[in-house]
């Protein structure tokens, strides 16, 4: 999910900087706000990519607990 939210942020970035002209809502800037949103889409990526090695790097234990009763296993 993380990889598809920045890449979604990055193409959403790059249309609002690239390919809406500037005076298409006056009063905001267009090429700030797709910037931003680029640079949140690879930060998205990155921690995205960051946490997927984090989590294929993890080891895990099974314990298994036997006690002995005493009692042989025909009699139970």
């Amino acid at each position: 999910m993380g990889i598809g939210l920045g890449i979604f942020l990055l193409v959403v970035g790059a249309i609002v900087t690239f390919a809406i002209p500037q005076d298409f809502m006056s009063g905001v800037n267009l090429d700030l706000i797709g910037w931003i949103l680029m640079g949140a889409g690879a930060l998205a990526v990155i921690l995205a990519l960051v946490m997927n090695q984090q989590r294929a790097n993890t080891s895990h234990t099974a314990v298994v607990e036997h006690r002995e009763t005493g009692i042989p296993p025909e009699e139970r």
